[in-house]
């Protein structure tokens, strides 16, 4: 039985504990938050789990074999490097850290020790999203030409990280985990609608090496709550709308492409212009977070190996800086050369 630690009961903790406590293979030691009436709540829920204010008790607690993080992300590096350099496993809220050199020395401490250390990438183990990553992955769906997302939170402003961080990191990463190009180059643009300059709105460009190109927009600033995905591909569309509770994904026939007649001229489409509907796939309602949990108890137990290991954490942080970069420099292109190293 696998013992962990919740560090961080305010937002995410409460479901993180939800999940561990409910699992098999696992159990609830221990709950850590700084304010007394959120550890007074998880205590209510769990009698007899450790409560605490300091997350060193937490670590230092011989029953805890694995510690889940989930404070702001400016406390990401501190608390993994503890728990890791204690001899535990880590599940951490993404981003894995504010740096690409933090995430770095997170991962090789990890692989130094043989330590798991899991990204808490939830969305990458839903239904939907693992159907997307098998469809575009046998190939049927033809080339992909792009990728283009919108994700919009109304009014939840960050006070610790920009709206690039918060939200687009979503869709960085289905990118990295659907998709099987890297994008080699990015340019974005950000606009700040606060009095503290964190930026609100972006919208970010990607470059792949052939003809695929992706975009994405985040936006905090807006009544309205979207969460859309499309993915183009030469024969099918597959259209995600996560706030969808009937049909999350949909795939809809391409319209053909337009013919060149004898003068070199277009000659029109070459079949019907809009595409229909064809279907939409049966996705598996097991919860993210719960198979993220079962997942991260398996891979402890070595029989698996994560699927949000620490190498994508650095990836996603190494896009996240160049994204900022570019946001910097006005939307000037930002060369993606290495995603680790």
């Amino acid at each position: 039985m696998i013992g962990v630690g919740v560090v961080g009961y305010g937002y995410w903790g409460p479901n993180l504990a939800r999940n561990i406590a409910a699992a098999s293979g696992g159990r609830l030691v221990a709950v850590c938050d700084l304010l007394a009436s959120r550890r007074e709540c998880a205590g209510a829920l769990y009698p007899g789990v450790a409560l605490t204010g300091d997350y060193r008790e937490v670590i230092a607690n011989p029953a805890v074999d694995a510690v889940a993080i989930a404070t702001p992300v400016s406390m990401h590096y501190e608390l993994t490097m503890a728990a890791l350099r204690a001899g535990k496993h880590v599940l951490v809220e993404k981003p894995l850290t504010t740096s690409s050199e933090q995430a770095r020395r997170l991962r090789d401490e990890a692989l130094r020790r043989r330590l798991v250390l899991l990204v808490d990438f939830t969305f990458l183990y839903a239904g939907a999203a693992r159907k997307m990553r098998e469809l575009i992955a046998d190939e049927s769906l033809g080339e992909l030409c792009y990728y283009d997302a919108v994700r919009v939170n109304p009014g939840y402003y960050q006070s610790d990280m920009n709206v690039v961080w918060d939200l687009a990191v979503h869709d960085v990463s289905l990118m990295d985990f659907a998709l099987p190009e890297k994008p080699v180059a990015v340019s974005a643009t950000a606009a700040c609608h606060s009095s503290d300059n964190i930026k609100s709105v972006a919208y970010l460009t990607f470059l792949f090496p052939g003809a695929l190109l992706a975009h994405i927009h985040v936006n905090w600033f807006s009544p309205l709550k979207m969460r859309r995905t499309l993915i183009g591909c030469r024969n099918k569309l597959l259209a995600y709308d996560d706030l969808d509770a009937c049909a999350k994904l949909k795939i809809f026939d391409m319209p053909a492409l337009p013919r060149e007649g004898s003068n070199g001229k277009s000659n029109g489409l070459g079949g019907e212009h809009c595409g229909n509907a064809i279907y939409a796939p049966a996705l598996d309602t097991v919860e993210a977070l719960q198979r993220e949990v079962r997942h991260f108890f398996d891979c402890i137990e070595g029989r698996a190996l994560p699927l949000t290991d620490a190498e994508m954490g650095v990836r996603i942080v190494t896009i996240l800086e160049a994204v900022d970069a570019s946001i910097e420099k006005n939307g000037a292109y930002v060369a993606l050369e290495s995603y680790s190293r």
